[in-house]
């Protein structure tokens, strides 16, 4: 007699559900990409160290021009290296943070969905219930009538 409950909006809901796992996904491969980032700055700054050390053990020995140039060229293109992991790191991070509010958006949009399904199935609950109450009593008052009219 009644009907089950459809939600009008499933597949809408459906297809924000997937969009908000998709923004998972892609926010897990960006935190991934940006641990490698800081793995790459941390070598990069050991480089630079191991670089700095070397020209200071280096200071207390004779060493030609051409030596000198090449552990000055050494510690320049090490420095160079961790800026570049540096900025990249940066970049990585404005990448993460963009994803985690995607993320907080396409949350937000499922469950502005979620809200309205429930409201609508407590709605549909409420008046198979109402229907059924009518029934119930339309029945109630047929059975009255039937007594009153066999008395």
């Amino acid at each position: 007699m009644d009907r089950p409950f459809t939600f009008k909006l499933e597949r809408v809901r459906a297809l924000r559900e997937r969009k908000e796992e998709l923004a998972k996904e892609e926010l897990a491969a960006s935190l991934a990409i940006r641990l490698r980032g800081e793995a790459m700055l941390r070598a990069a700054a050991e480089s630079v160290e191991q670089a700095r050390g070397l020209q200071r053990s280096a200071a207390g020995h004779a060493m030609t021009a051409a030596e000198l140039r090449a552990a000055q060229a050494y510690l320049e293109r090490t420095e160079r290296e961790r800026e570049t992991a540096s900025l990249d790191l940066d970049r990585q991070d404005a990448e993460v943070e963009a994803r985690r509010m995607a993320l907080q958006n396409a949350a937000r949009e499922r469950e502005v969905l979620e809200r309205l399904k429930e409201r609508r199935r407590t709605e549909h609950v409420r008046e198979a219930g109402r229907r059924e109450g009518a029934v119930l009593d339309e029945m109630a008052i047929t059975m009255h009538r039937r007594e009153g009219f066999a008395a």
